[in-house]
C-alpha cells in the first residue's frame, strides 16, 4: 500500500463514494492533529491520495511519517468491505 518515492511515503485509498472518502479524511485529520503531523492529500471523488513527509527534518521520511501511515492504515481497514 504504501511506497517511499521522493523522501515521501505515498498511498492512495479507494471508497465506495464520495461520503465515504470525506469521512476518511475526517478520521485522518482528527489524528493528524492529535499527533501534530499533518499529511499532504487530494481528494477526487472517492480516491484520496496522500504524502507523508517530515519537513521540520529535511523533508525526509522519519519514524513519525511511518506511525502516521500506520494509524492511516487502521483507519482505513474501518472501510474495507
Amino acid at each position: 500500500m504504501w511506497h517511499e518515492e521522493k523522501n515521501r511515503l505515498q498511498a492512495s485509498f479507494v471508497f465506495q463514494n464520495f461520503a465515504e472518502a470525506f469521512a476518511f479524511m475526517t478520521e485522518v485529520a482528527l489524528h493528524a492533529e492529535k499527533m501534530d503531523h499533518h499529511p499532504e492529500w487530494s481528494n477526487s471523488w472517492n480516491k484520496v491520495d496522500i504524502q507523508l513527509t517530515t519537513h521540520h527534518a529535511g523533508s525526509i521520511v522519519t519514524e513519525k511519517d511511518r506511525k502516521m501511515a500506520a494509524v492511516i492504515d487502521q483507519i482505513a481497514l474501518k472501510y474495507k468491505r
